[in-house]
């Protein structure tokens, strides 16, 4: 999902802002080729560079309306066809890794429900002085979600029955919405480069 004005942020296009000389949406992009069939962009009128960018990458690239997240999701869903299990992910998640995006999918095909959304704890969020907008009570624990969900794609439509997969990962615990958040996303990616030793 690579459509929204990211107002907030303050800079431009969100999914084309760039942390350590590549945009956002190329970590995510490069975190899902591994283990997906098909990797489809969902651009709007807002995100034209976003969508240049994904055609000179060779993906392909379903224009929807800008109606609103949830809208614009299921329009992607039915305009690229897609009636089996479709992982829907956000261009904002520049720290999720290609063992999550595993270990999600592996989740998935264990149960028995047609969908997955995955969560992370509150308190984890708290830890990186981080507010959420959005928190759920679930089974006593508040959970955040995390941008990442699995989806039947013949039923997008209508409200599928999920398992909620709580994975208290700081990978999935920040997606951009500020400055600030991009802040911390560098100082992560700088210790993880550091420690790989691909600091420039």
């Amino acid at each position: 999902m690579a459509g929204g004005k990211g107002s907030r942020l303050g800079m431009g296009e969100k999914p084309m802002v760039r942390l350590y000389k590549k945009p956002l949406i190329d970590y995510v992009v490069s975190a899902l080729r591994p283990s997906t069939e098909r990797i489809i962009v969902a651009t709007t009128r807002a995100t034209p560079e976003t969508r240049r960018w994904s055609l000179g990458k060779n993906l392909e690239v379903v224009d929807t309306s800008g109606s609103g997240y949830i809208p614009d999701m299921v329009e992607a869903v039915e305009r690229a066809g897609i009636s089996g299990p479709v992982m829907v992910i956000m261009a904002d998640l520049p720290l999720i890794t290609e063992e999550i995006v595993r270990e999600v999918i592996d989740a998935y095909k264990s149960r028995p429900e047609p969908a997955l959304s995955v969560h992370t704890l509150l308190s984890l969020h708290r830890s990186l002085g981080r507010r959420p907008d959005v928190i759920f009570n679930y089974m006593g624990e508040l959970i955040v979600p995390a941008g990442v969900n699995i989806l039947t794609g013949s039923r997008i439509s209508d409200e599928q029955e999920d398992f909620h997969l709580i994975m208290n990962r700081i990978e999935l615990a920040i997606n951009i919405n500020t400055p600030d958040d991009l802040r911390i996303c560098e100082r992560i990616i700088k210790r993880r480069m550091e420690s790989q030793g691909d600091m420039d």
